[in-house]
């Protein structure tokens, strides 16, 4: 069953419901919309009449948009206006009329004064000069881009721009080869992909080549060509890698798909400067490139040489982030990598992405401090330009070269058929680079977002945006601007909407990779003995493993339920669901049926507001409920620490093998600790089928997996 599927705010609003009107920070604090529609309480007493929870109304509620989120609609004079309402066939068809684009009129009743005094304005006064008129910005910008381009172009070193070149980006983007790269598009249209497995140091790699031949190979970053102003910084990035991040640098600076399958805390700031690294690169040689050529055409608008250098608008790298505050320490990071001489509307982004007082005390896990500390809003977009000295916040989508953005706040940048507003993606066309950070998180959010955003990537535009076609890269006029662009996902671990991300909307005809490491396993990693008992029950079909789950629970888990329930010391059940569809015809099961009529039980989710949780929580440790139903959202983003729990039931395996540790670990080690249980007394129960075998791996370890899914046997002890 697909994520987050529902109406269009989903779960991405306010970070699955509870936490977004809570604890959204910054700007973009909101009610939190289930799938469903409106939260609503569940009573958690037995159902004297039987509810459908699927039957709530899906009516939703439209927000503002931010007043720092700047639109993607660029204004501009009369004749900028009047170019890019043509169809850009209709230009392609007149281009020959003039070979460089015409300078553009400067607005003079706009002083460009007022962008050099914004460091010292407040938020409001940006936000008023922001509604007065955003195209001042734009008009100006392109102003001191022409001066910027007559200056760099005399000193053009440090762009080189050779078709027999060997660095990746030439080989990639800027001159391929004719015949091997249309070979492999033709591949990659036909969805032909030779696999192979192999070890890249310590990570298992499954590797894609486009067409029958398998043409996968790796790149000595010896071979990679920097920019001059990264060269220095970059470099002791890529000395201070170990050797697995070593290997997936050499994948990246080859510009092929890379999903990565072991981000955590500790690796985390190495490749974000890394990926950084990458961007920039890619950023700065194409804007070089760019500048050179105008200077060249500056001095010769006569010239026969053609140079093909461009896409059909400027944003080029795409970062999809979970929070604000994940966006602020990649443009941290990208601030000391390139040490820009100026920064534009640098306060007002402190302002709206760096919240110092939302912090967490040590008995929070890791993790969770590092994804949500800070401003953990799930709802932002910014655009970022940069210029010879000068890198601007906020620039307006089709005049920036970096795009940051949640799923949830690029989709609504989007749009959708059911709004008024006639729904603009032209901004992704010409998109040369995603990374998508943190995936995991993105999948506690609402998946469908991610979804939506990669099916309207590289698409042609419907305007022509100011696009000099003289000037495009011939595979963009073929409509193969999918298969030349690169796609980073880097994750905690690998998941079917992962894997099924990477089949659909990765493309990419230098290759694909999945890395992922071998797996211990967490089994002894408890901290308490408990006996956890794994059971596998039969699965025919992949749409039918929800029902054959809850046939099994219903017949083999529910009678040692009614049973427990009955003795006096039976309380203290954990029931933990994974998915909330699972959650809520579990809950639904125990407030109906005469099965279970004699166990009360308490809920906790996602959408589940703190009043209601702390009341479950104390019901479930006085022993009043007997059972709690627990879902793995709420500990995603609440990390509850439960008491009283004596036996823990998964009725399917958390993604993060860290809930596991937590959830089967340290709830029983606190119940041993306060003599609720004693010591060896505690018990885990886990429901699994052939279709869980990712979770499993993670769970059991890389090497008992294969046999749990194939013993003839269905019930596997560890003490």
């Amino acid at each position: 069953m697909p994520r987050g599927r529902g109406n269009f705010r989903g779960r991405g609003g306010g970070r699955g419901g509870g936490r977004g009107g809570g604890r959204g920070r910054g700007r973009g604090g909101r009610k939190s919309y289930s799938q469903f529609g409106p939260t609503r309480r569940f009573d958690n007493a037995r159902l004297e009449e039987q509810e459908s929870d699927s039957s709530d109304d899906s009516g939703s509620e439209k927000e503002p948009v931010e007043d720092d989120m700047m639109s993607v609609e660029s204004e501009d004079d009369e004749e900028e206006t009047e170019q890019s309402n043509r169809p850009y066939m209709a230009l392609l068809q007149s281009f020959q009329e003039s070979s460089a684009p015409k300078a553009k009129r400067r607005k003079l009743e706009h002083s460009s004064k007022d962008d050099e005094a914004s460091g010292s304005e407040s938020a409001n006064e940006d936000d008023e000069r922001e509604k007065q008129g955003e195209d001042a910005d734009l008009v100006e910008e392109e102003e001191e881009e022409q001066e910027e381009e007559i200056q760099a172009g005399d000193n053009d070193d440090d762009s080189e721009d050779e078709e027999g070149s060997s660095d990746p980006f030439d080989v990639h983007f800027a001159h391929p080869n004719e015949a091997s790269s249309a070979k492999a598009v033709n591949a990659a249209k036909s969805d032909e992909w030779t696999t192979a497995r192999k070890m890249m140091g310590p990570l298992r790699a499954t590797v894609q080549s486009a067409g029958s031949d398998s043409t996968f190979s790796t790149h000595d970053m010896k071979s990679v060509k920097l920019k001059q102003k990264l060269q220095e910084t970059t470099s002791k990035t890529i000395s201070g890698l170990n050797e697995a991040q070593k290997n997936i640098a050499s994948l990246i600076f080859n510009y092929q798909d890379v999903l990565y399958c072991d981000r955590n805390v500790n690796n985390s700031d190495a490749l974000r400067r890394l990926m950084c690294s990458h961007a920039l690169n890619h950023i700065f040689k194409t804007r070089d490139r760019v500048i050179k050529n105008n200077y060249k055409l500056a001095k010769d608008p006569d010239t026969e040489q053609e140079f093909r250098d461009q896409g059909f608008t400027r944003p080029k790298v795409l970062f999809l982030l979970p929070t604000r505050n994940s966006c602020a320490r990649m443009v941290r990071t990208i601030r000391e990598l390139c040490q820009p001489d100026q920064e534009e509307n640098r306060k007002r982004f402190d302002e709206s992405y760096i919240t110092k007082d939302n912090n967490f005390g040590a008995d929070r896990p890791e993790d969770f401090r590092d994804l949500f500390e800070g401003n953990d809003d799930d709802m932002f977009r910014l655009g970022v330009k940069f210029t010879r000295k000068t890198v601007k916040y906020f620039a307006q989508f089709y005049s920036s070269d970096i795009l940051f953005a949640s799923p949830l706040g690029l989709r609504m940048a989007i749009g959708s058929e059911e709004e008024k507003k006639k729904p603009d993606s032209d901004f992704l066309s010409s998109i040369e680079m995603v990374i998508v950070d943190q995936a995991d998180a993105l999948l506690m959010q609402n998946w469908e977002h991610v979804e939506y955003i990669f099916e309207h990537l590289n698409l042609q535009p419907k305007d022509a945006h100011g696009c000099d076609f003289s000037r495009l890269r011939p595979w963009y006029l073929e409509d193969w601007a999918k298969y030349f662009r690169q796609t980073i996902i880097l994750g905690a671990f690998h998941t079917p909407e992962l894997a099924e991300l990477q089949r659909t909307g990765c493309h990419n005809w230098a290759g694909k990779a999945r890395l992922q490491p071998e797996y211990g396993g967490v089994l002894q990693q408890l901290g308490v003995k408990a006996r956890q008992t794994f059971s596998r029950f039969q699965s025919h079909a992949l749409d039918r493993d929800p029902d054959a789950r809850f046939e099994y629970f219903v017949s083999a888990v529910v009678p040692s339920i009614v049973k427990r329930a009955r003795d006096a010391a039976g309380a203290g059940t954990l029931l933990f669901v994974p998915s909330y569809l699972d959650f809520v015809r579990v809950r639904n099961y125990f407030a109906t049926s005469a099965t279970v009529g004699t166990v009360s039980f308490g809920a906790i989710s996602e959408y589940t507001d703190v009043p209601e949780a702390s009341r479950a929580r104390s019901h479930f440790v006085t022993g009043r409920h007997k059972v709690l139903l627990y879902s793995e959202r709420a500990h995603h983003f609440r990390r509850f620490q439960i008491k009283g729990v004596h036996r823990v039931i998964f009725y399917g395996l958390p993604d993060n093998p860290i809930f596991y540790k937590e959830i089967a670990g340290e709830y029983l080690s606190k119940s041993e600790q306060d003599f609720t249980i004693e010591p060896g007394k505690g018990s885990v129960r886990v429901l699994f089928s052939k279709y869980d075998a990712m979770k499993l791996e993670r769970v059991a370890g890389s090497k008992r997996v294969g046999k749990m899914l194939q013993d003839r046997g269905d019930t596997f002890d560890f003490i």
